[in-house]
């Protein structure tokens, strides 16, 4: 079953100011960018990202994923293991409104941003989610430093996806798992 989630249940931070040379290290993980292209893959030919994407309701966002976005919270299959995503679509551009993405969900779509629940291990500390952040083409993005965007991304940064979770207590993070 596909949910639509709220903005503020989901909000993340994907851009990344300054980063110590530690933090940099963390950010790009062959294996975590390995799966980050079996994810997309997956997400894919079950039609939540791409050109033919099952499209929800379009609402205003908020920084820093674009003025207009669309959520699908759902269980999807990965090596095996049927477990929670959550996929952003992120759209903007000059004069983006609900009405135009609503018409036209592919025109001003910049960036899909998942959350996929790893297995115990993976982060405890974070509840396990995995962080990727795709361009529109389905390519990895990359943070302003050309690290690719998946994984612990910025574990431990003062800014970034897990920053930006667990800075209202990371409640978020365990409630996005009930069904």
């Amino acid at each position: 079953m596909i949910k639509q989630i709220s903005a503020f249940a989901i909000a993340t931070v994907l851009h990344v100011g300054a980063a110590s040379a530690q933090e940099m290290k963390a950010f790009e993980v062959d294996e975590d960018v390995a799966f980050a292209m079996k994810l997309w893959t997956v997400l894919e030919s079950e039609k939540f990202v791409g050109p033919n994407r099952i499209h929800a309701q379009p609402f205003e966002g908020n920084p820093p994923h674009g003025g207009i976005q669309q959520v699908l919270g759902t269980d999807v299959n990965v090596d095996g293991r049927t477990v929670r995503v959550l996929v952003k679509a992120n759209h903007g551009g000059e004069g983006i409104s609900v009405e135009s993405v609503y018409d036209n969900p592919n025109k001003n779509l910049g960036a899909y941003t998942v959350m996929f629940k790893r297995e115990n291990g993976y982060d405890d500390e974070n509840q396990n989610w995995f962080w990727a952040k795709y361009n529109a083409k389905g390519e990895l993005d990359k943070n302003p430093k050309g690290a690719k965007i998946a994984g612990h991304f910025v574990k431990g940064a003062e800014k970034g996806c897990i920053a930006c979770h667990t800075a209202t207590g990371g409640a978020d993070l365990k409630t996005l798992t009930e069904k």
